[in-house]
């Protein structure tokens, strides 16, 4: 039976393999931002792609009572960028951020 460390191991390098398949564009990049200690994984495709920009804000656990959405929201980033990626995709209409 493999340990936690074997698992951050396997799960690092696979999100690595991953990231390098879906750098397939010269414009766009994919970072990786690991938090073995935590168990955070996340990779983030960011740049350009024609004219338009790649990055959006996607939240995808929000325990607080305010909302992290509402607070970036009332901070200056547009509804339009903020991915609420708890909800179902077809719940995701009925918020006032994007459907992603």
């Amino acid at each position: 039976m493999a340990t936690l460390e074997q698992d951050v191991d396997i799960i690092e390098h696979t999100l690595c393999e991953c990231a390098k398949r879906y750098a397939t564009s010269d414009n766009i990049r994919t970072l990786m931002a690991f938090d073995p200690i935590n168990g955070q994984f996340l990779l983030l495709d960011e740049g350009w792609e024609a004219s338009r920009r790649i990055h959006q804000v996607w939240i995808h656990e929000d325990g607080t009572e305010v909302g992290v959405a509402n607070l970036l929201a009332e901070a200056g980033v547009p509804h339009n960028r903020i991915i609420l990626a708890f909800n179902a995709p077809a719940l995701r209409p009925t918020t006032d951020f994007v459907v992603g």
